[in-house]
C-alpha cells in the first residue's frame, strides 16, 4: 500500500486545490492510501523547537507518509504564507529530509508559476525529493465542483486519479546508480577522457487516516 498525504496551501472553504486533493483522499484508486491534511489552519507562527501539539500531529503524518502532494495557489508571486509556515516547521525538523514530494496545479499556465517555483525551492532546502515526473498540472474551475466539494467532471476526475498514480510509478521507480567517487570531485579535478572505448568500472503509523 503506497501512502500519500494531501496537504493544500489554501484555506478557503471553497478552494479548488482543495477540492482537487479532497477527491483523489475519496476516491483513490487501489493500492494507494490517500489522506488529507486539515490542520494548516490550526498551526502556530514558527518558532525553532519542537512545537506544540498539532506540529508533532503534522509531523507523524508527514513520518507515515511515502510521498507529499502539495496544491498551492499563488499569492503576491509566491506560495501564501500559511504553506510556507507549515513548511518552515518541517524543515526545522528534518522531516522533510529524503521524502518524495510533488506538486498539483489546478491552475492555468502562468497563473501560479511563482507559487510552484518557491514550492520547489523550499522543498529543496528541506532535502526533500521532488518526483518532477509526478508534478501535473490539471486546470480546474468551479463549475466542475459537485455539491460536497469534488471534482464531478468525469475526464477532470479521472485525471485527477491518474495522477496518484504517476505519484505512485514514479516511488517504485528504480534509484539512480551511485555515481563513482572520482566523479564526485570532478569539479575539483580534471576528468582525463580515455581515448579508447572501455568505460570505467565503478567500485518507511497508527496516525494514518485514509481518504476522508
Amino acid at each position: 500500500m503506497t501512502r500519500i498525504l494531501l496537504i493544500s496551501g489554501n484555506t478557503r472553504a471553497d478552494s479548488l486545490h482543495t477540492a482537487a486533493l479532497r477527491t483523489v483522499a475519496r476516491f483513490a484508486p487501489a493500492g494507494i492510501s490517500a489522506a488529507l491534511y486539515d490542520g494548516l489552519r490550526d498551526l502556530p507562527a514558527f518558532e525553532p523547537g519542537e512545537g506544540p501539539d498539532p506540529v508533532r500531529f503534522l509531523r507523524l503524518q508527514v513520518a507515515a507518509a511515502d510521498a507529499v502532494l502539495f496544491s498551492t495557489p499563488e499569492f503576491a508571486g509566491s506560495m501564501p504564507g500559511s504553506l510556507k509556515n507549515l513548511l518552515d516547521w518541517l524543515v526545522d525538523g528534518g522531516d522533510l529530509t529524503g521524502r518524495p514530494a510533488a506538486w498539483l496545479s489546478v491552475a492555468t499556465p502562468g497563473q501560479d508559476d511563482g507559487a510552484c517555483a518557491a514550492l520547489e525551492t523550499v522543498l529543496a532546502h528541506a532535502g526533500a525529493k521532488v518526483l518532477h515526473a509526478a508534478c501535473v498540472r490539471i486546470p480546474l474551475s468551479q463549475a466542475a465542483l459537485d455539491g460536497e466539494g469534488t471534482v464531478a467532471d468525469p475526464q477532470l476526475h479521472q485525471a485527477l486519479l491518474d495522477t496518484l498514480q504517476t505519484l505512485a510509478r514514479a516511488l517504485a521507480a528504480p534509484a539512480p546508480k551511485a555515481q563513482p567517487s572520482w566523479q564526485a570531485v570532478s569539479s575539483l579535478y580534471p576528468v582525463v577522457q580515455r581515448n579508447d572505448a572501455t568505460p570505467f568500472r565503478s567500485w518507511r503509523a497508527e496516525i494514518w487516516r485514509p481518504g476522508e
